[in-house]
């Protein structure tokens, strides 16, 4: 990676848009004072880097699971699975990552697999950092059967401020360690259940989409 595309990484295709929106009121804002105009263009340059979508290194290998986003690890537990998927009644460990408006919000997949169920959940838009918001929120599910064969389970959960979670993944979809999955607008959450793999992060430490090692096998 050079230092141009470090400094300025390629976006998402969702941000064209966005970006096009802020250049307008960026202009806009010039006409009637320079001060605003100079507001308009610290809201585009934000905007320019909230939708970055840099590469990332991926480890490849299948005794590792790797962070599905970048953010601030902020639960590490063991829990029921989720009743969506109807994996209530088995024991998951489940890491819980947070994604401010600052961090990128292109999510990839812990491992390579196949995906044997994707869902879509209509919800509530509270504190993407709150408990609740796993079960209350807007989210989306990923369920994936890994080469060994456990379930992977990632959960894109819309924010307070996040209005619509991107899905770029299908059903029975083959996807290699690392490959991206989604990603969500302007502020959220995204949490993994794994089974017979042992964490390696702790509460509060940050992760880097698709290169942070989440769990051992």
């Amino acid at each position: 990676m050079n230092m141009f595309s470090k400094i300025f990484p390629k976006i998402h295709a969702e941000g064209y848009k966005f970006l096009v929106i802020a250049g307008i009121i960026t202009i806009i804002f010039y006409i009637f004072s320079s001060f605003l105009g100079l507001i308009g263009l610290v809201l585009t340059i934000w905007v320019y880097y909230f939708f970055r979508d840099p590469d990332r290194i991926i480890i490849n290998d299948d005794n590792y699971l790797v962070s599905p986003a970048d953010g601030e690890v902020i639960k590490v537990e063991e829990v029921d699975g989720p009743k969506e998927l109807g994996l209530e009644n088995k024991k998951f460990k489940k890491i819980s990552i947070f994604m401010n408006v600052f961090d990128c919000h292109v999510n990839r997949t812990p491992c390579s697999g196949k995906i044997e169920e994707i869902l879509y959940k209509p919800g509530k838009f509270v504190n993407a950092s709150l408990d609740k918001a796993s079960e209350d929120n807007e989210r989306n599910y990923y369920k994936i059967k890994d080469s060994h064969g456990n379930n992977v389970v990632v959960v894109q959960i819309a924010g307070l401020v996040a209005r619509r979670i991107v899905c770029e993944s299908s059903k029975d979809q083959d996807l290699k360690q690392g490959d991206r999955i989604g990603m969500i607008r302007f502020g959220s959450r995204a949490d993994v259940y794994y089974e017979n793999y042992e964490p390696l992060v702790q509460i509060g430490q940050t992760s880097i989409a698709g290169e942070t090692l989440l769990a051992k096998k």
